[in-house]
């Protein structure tokens, strides 16, 4: 089956109604908004515009970006940066942790650009966040949404030995389309990530794909399947959207209905959590996760 679009689709010349999004609002969103203003808090919420921000602020949940703003791939989803990355900010672990208890955040969830520069892969810096975290705010509980450190056990060792509540390493999209979309990403190396974070212990994996670039249905429950192979936790489906010209186009809307069907499938395959909607995005009630 190679189309993808059917009777039920709407077509990408313009967006449909269930994509709209209202602004947020709440005291909480109010009070937290202001932080983040006053004291230049770095959080992928506001710097990447995420249509939940509010609600996911209202339950005390927000996500930090660290080792800097550029990234060293070129993946074509991807809005953020691509170059040289600045020099990394040692003293990052101890301000995001800051912004955290500044923020009263509950849950707190940490990604990253990719940062093959370094011969860590930034997963040193990664440890010394989570720790400085924990240090400060002893209550807060963690999710970390990992590069896949290609793939480097070692890198991947430091992470574990910090023992996050949440390990999360996004898959992007299904086998076919993952050369193009993650241009030096491999599907099966994401895959081993999340195997080899299982076999040790950790204690919840993650992960989230995309949709709309092209998939097929079929494609994307043998991705699912794929995911129950390594004993994967945590999914999460959400509608891709184009950051720019320059990135890949979207193929397809896909409807509340097929989404739910999706959620469906994979509560019968066994994840313990499918969050699966056109607005959903990795940290999408990042918080209950943990159970």
């Amino acid at each position: 089956m190679n189309t993808v679009l059917d009777s039920n689709t709407i077509t990408p010349q313009g967006k449909p109604k269930w994509l709209r999004v209202k602004l947020p609002t709440g005291k909480k969103y109010t009070e937290l908004r202001g932080l983040v203003d006053k004291y230049k808090l770095n959080t992928i919420c506001t710097s990447g515009s995420c249509p939940n921000m509010g609600e996911c602020w209202g339950e005390g949940t927000a996500t930090f970006m660290i080792l800097g703003n550029i990234c060293t791939r070129s993946c074509g989803f991807c809005g953020v940066k691509t170059g040289r990355p600045e020099t990394v900010d040692w003293d990052e672990p101890e301000k995001v942790a800051r912004s955290i208890k500044l923020m009263n955040i509950k849950h707190a969830v940490l990604t990253s650009v990719d940062r093959d520069d370094l011969k860590d892969g930034g997963s040193i810096i990664w440890a010394e966040t989570v720790k400085a975290v924990r240090r400060m705010n002893p209550e807060t509980t963690l999710e970390t949404l990992i590069p896949d450190f290609q793939g480097m056990e070692r890198h991947l060792d430091r992470i574990i030995a910090v023992r996050p509540e949440v390990v999360s390493h996004n898959m992007e999209t299904v086998r076919r389309l993952t050369r193009e979309v993650r241009i030096q990403a491999k599907y099966d190396r994401s895959l081993e990530v999340l195997r080899y974070l299982k076999e040790q212990g950790v204690n919840r994996t993650k992960t989230g794909i995309m949709l709309g670039l092209g998939e097929t249905e079929e494609e994307v429950i043998q991705t699912m399947h794929d995911l129950k192979g390594v004993h994967l936790d945590v999914l999460t489906i959400g509608q891709y959207l184009q950051p720019s010209k320059k990135h890949l186009p979207v193929k397809e809307f896909i409807t509340p209905d097929q989404f739910k069907k999706y959620e469906t499938i994979g509560l019968e395959l066994g994840f313990k959590h499918v969050e699966s909607g056109a607005l959903v995005r990795s940290s999408y009630k990042a918080q209950k996760h943990i159970l």
